[in-house]
């Protein structure tokens, strides 16, 4: 079996445990094989932890870090004490045992509350893989860093802690519709803790690591240029640091579908680099123009997935959720999904791109929640 479909193997058993989550396990695993860091931003309730430690458990052979961040967290509780020994002699060694420092997988939650004591050495072990303390330097074996918050940073001096996170993912609670599918999996987890979990293990994924440096991006460049040129101008801040890096993602995405070579659908990835919730729906917009162009048969799941929305798709679940609100009988909790629902597609129909389609359904759903607002 390839290495990529064990990985992918594993992927799979966590999105069937965690239903409506894919997009978010899918970037994980991008961020994974790309080396490169993952941050989730989402309320309380929304499964961060839960997937990034089912994450975990899927590598073999590598150790797992987990801590929530508060404003009062002291270096020894991420990095390690001193050496009592060592500090005896003398020397200020720190004994990562079970730390940060030694571990594969690293979750930092509420990294936000990061206080000044451990910023800085926090910084670099994110951006560089390194633990800097006093005299001590040590390369960290990370395979990838996920920090997690629920909310984006106001303070200046924690926009640099934000740049270390390459992805950028918005966790929210599930689809209405996906509900009573959320609720029989979780039962099923909670009742089943011994069940076999495929694995692959860390040294396979520190392989495909290598792999991904050696996928051919000739196919994309041009555009990849193109895109950076127009994120720039709508006033979207990538680096040069940043654009090198970003390559890594597309890479893992080809890599991730088994082809040695980028496609233009690869590039759906850049649709998570946002700085703010603002910018996500104008990546959106430039990232799926470019995607829909390409017609290759191996394209990753959720570059399809992210395709414009069909017209008549969209207008049959608004003409599905206008016969629905006529039913006399809908309980308070049932007129609640429809709402939900009708803002979803409400959403969806901003990217029809024919404008005489997009009007008619846009007329068809203003419609409905006039209806909705008379009943209430």
């Amino acid at each position: 079996m390839k290495t990529t479909d064990k990985l992918n193997i594993v992927l799979k058993h966590i999105k069937d445990t965690f239903v409506g989550k894919n997009e978010i396990i899918d970037l994980l695993g991008i961020g994974l094989l790309a080396r490169e860091n993952a941050f989730l931003l989402g309320p309380p309730g929304t499964a961060k932890s839960a997937i990034i430690r089912a994450l975990s458990n899927g590598i073999e052979g590598g150790k797992n870090f987990e801590y929530l961040l508060t404003r009062f967290t002291e270096p020894n509780e991420i990095f390690g004490p001193f050496d009592i020994r060592k500090l005896k002699e003398g020397e200020l060694i720190t004994n990562t045992e079970g730390m940060m420092p030694e571990a594969s997988m690293v979750f930092l939650d509420e990294i936000f509350n990061a206080n000044s004591a451990i910023l800085n050495s926090l910084l670099m072990a994110l951006n560089e893989k390194i633990f800097r303390r006093g005299k001590e330097t040590k390369k960290l074996p990370a395979l990838m860093f996920v920090g997690a918050s629920n909310v984006l940073p106001e303070d200046e001096s924690l926009n640099a802690l934000l740049d270390r996170f390459l992805i950028r993912i918005k966790c929210d609670y599930v689809a209405p519709d996906l509900l009573h599918e959320v609720l029989l999996a979780g039962w099923k987890l909670e009742g089943d803790a011994t069940r076999e979990v495929p694995t692959i293990s860390a040294d396979e994924i520190r392989e495909l690591q290598q792999l991904c440096r050696k996928v051919d991006l000739t196919p994309i460049r041009n555009e990849y240029v193109d895109i950076i040129h127009s994120l720039r101008n709508t006033g979207i801040k990538v680096s040069d640091r940043r654009a090198v890096k970003l390559q890594n993602l597309i890479a893992a995405s080809a890599l991730m579908c088994g082809r040695s070579e980028a496609v233009l659908s690869d590039l759906w990835v850049l649709k998570y680099i946002w700085d703010n919730e603002e910018q996500i729906e104008i990546l959106e917009g430039i990232i799926n123009q470019i995607i829909e162009k390409d017609n290759s048969d191996s394209s990753h799941p959720q570059a399809l997935y992210n395709k414009t929305p069909d017209a008549e798709s969209v207008m049959k679940e608004v003409n599905y959720l206008t016969e629905k609100w006529q039913d006399e009988n809908l309980s308070f909790e049932e007129q609640n999904v429809i709402k939900d629902k009708l803002r979803y597609i409400q959403t969806r129909c901003d990217w029809i791109k024919d404008t005489e389609k997009k009007k008619y359904i846009q007329d068809h759903i203003e419609s409905l929640w006039q209806k909705i607002l008379q009943t209430i």
